[in-house]
């Protein structure tokens, strides 16, 4: 009976573990979608105001 219950508390304490892995993972997962979309929008602001940029240092770098 010891053995059966003893079984049961081993058994239960594994699968808490597996559910807290399991939900490490999905918060990995959820930050890299995160960090790609932010790396994914600053490429893309970065491509629409570059010339934009390239064309203020020359002004400035003309009037020095």
């Amino acid at each position: 009976m010891v053995e059966s219950m003893m079984n049961k508390v081993v058994l239960a304490y594994a699968g808490l573990r597996t559910n807290a892995r399991r939900e490490d993972g999905q918060a990995l997962v959820e930050y890299a979608l995160i960090v790609s979309l932010i790396a994914v929008a600053a490429v893309t602001v970065l491509q629409l105001t570059g010339h934009k940029v390239v064309d203020i240092f020359t002004s400035i770098q003309g009037d020095l």
